[in-house]
């Protein structure tokens, strides 16, 4: 069972190949006779409006998911989050891609698999505006408790993406332990912190990336990355060759 398909993937399909169970070709005469049990088949599996709204939403979820790459848990914990939505009524007077997007977004945050909204905006075609309005409405309504995502969480990804070592990683969890402790990543966006701690640890193992490398995968600006940098390197009194 899976929550992804509208009917939790329970019910069963007649296959379009035209051979019985025991891999018989059908004769045929009756092949006219099967292509409407098909077709009959294919339709009663969506036999209500809401039923029709689920598997256009999850087709959406599926597309979108596929496209950023994440794991199965976060579409079966979207598709739940849309479930509840759509039995309380919140998609009502919503297009079906903001509220999908809103609820994927969500899921990332649940799952501890975070994607900033500039991700989901851009493989959504949403703007990010339309994304958060309808995500707090529906985190509002159905009482979802997500804790605001930290650097931490996005240094793993992104060190993928740079193709950095194990050691570039443990540096920049370090710089960024250190300025939690001074309270410096309060009131500062999470994947800015981690993009410039993440550009300060390359350059002090060795391998260094331009700002401009890091800031397309962290999805912020140069200006962002520098501003932060000269920050830390100053606050945590770090000595770095530029």
């Amino acid at each position: 069972m899976t929550y992804t398909i509208h009917d939790k993937g329970l019910s069963t399909m007649i296959g379009w190949k035209n051979r019985d169970s025991y891999g018989k070709s059908i004769p045929t005469r009756n092949r006219a006779q099967i292509y409407r049990l098909r077709k009959w088949a294919r339709r009663i599996r969506i036999s209500n409006s809401t039923e029709r709204n689920l598997a256009i939403a999850f087709s959406e979820l599926d597309r979108m998911a596929s496209g950023m790459g994440l794991p199965r848990t976060v579409r079966e914990t979207a598709a739940m989050i849309y479930r509840k939505a759509a039995l309380k009524k919140l998609v009502r007077g919503r297009s079906i891609e903001s509220v999908t997007t809103a609820v994927l977004y969500a899921a990332c945050r649940q799952c501890h698999v975070p994607r900033t909204l500039d991700e989901i905006s851009k493989i959504a075609h949403i703007s990010r505006k339309e994304i958060g309005r309808t995500y707090r409405y529906v985190s509002r309504e159905l009482g979802l408790k997500l804790l605001p995502t930290s650097p931490e969480d996005y240094i793993s990804r992104f060190c993928s993406e740079l193709k950095c070592s194990s050691d570039v990683r443990a540096k920049t969890l370090e710089i960024l332990q250190e300025a939690a402790n001074r309270e410096l990543t309060s009131g500062r966006g999470p994947t800015g912190m981690a993009a410039a701690s993440l550009y300060i640890a390359s350059v002090l193992c060795g391998e260094r990336r331009t700002q401009h490398e890091v800031a397309d995968v962290a999805g912020v600006t140069e200006v962002t990355i520098r501003n932060r940098y000269k920050e830390l390197t100053k606050k945590l009194d770090i000595g770095i060759v530029l």
